[in-house]
């Protein structure tokens, strides 16, 4: 059974709580969706100051991604490889930390809110498979630490999709 944890110590001791508790979630459940909305739903209560959390996935036979499970405001169902942040990242297959998304070239504007975003691609047997993005009311939310536990939590979650 899962319990709500209170976070505490350390951020880096928080991100090893947080994916900790990701194994306890997936590591018996293969399907993948599943796994993605609890991954979902585990970042939304651990994060704070984040108004969005969720993944988009590699639509089959298209450069494109389409929305998967998340938490948070309706959202922008399909965005094109190198469109916006979670395009961005995806085609570049890397990390994008964004400070301020008004000075993101082409950034897509889901939720005027979102002030700042990361997104993490998730590559499984060289493929890009989809991207987990996050977005901030609070500009330069995403610190270092954040992306080293954002990516260790997604290398996590990859084997269970």
């Amino acid at each position: 059974m899962f319990t709500v944890t209170k976070y505490s110590g350390e951020s880096e001791e928080q991100y090893a709580l947080v994916t900790k508790q990701l194994k306890a979630l997936i590591e018996d459940e293969p399907n993948r969706i599943a796994n993605l909305a609890n991954a979902s739903a585990l970042l939304n209560q651990f994060l704070k100051t984040i108004n969005w959390v969720g993944f988009y996935l590699m639509d089959e036979g298209k450069e494109e991604l389409v929305l998967g499970p998340f938490n948070g405001l309706p959202a922008c169902v399909r965005i094109p490889f190198g469109k916006g942040v979670c395009g961005s990242a995806a085609q570049k297959r890397e990390t994008l930390r964004v400070k301020d998304v008004r000075e993101f070239p082409g950034h897509i504007a889901c939720d005027s809110a979102s002030l700042s975003e990361i997104v993490i691609p998730m590559i499984k047997e060289d493929k890009v498979i989809g991207v987990l993005d996050i977005d901030s009311p609070i500009t330069n939310r995403f610190s270092d630490v954040d992306q080293r536990g954002l990516e260790t939590f997604v290398q996590t979650l990859i084997p269970h999709i």
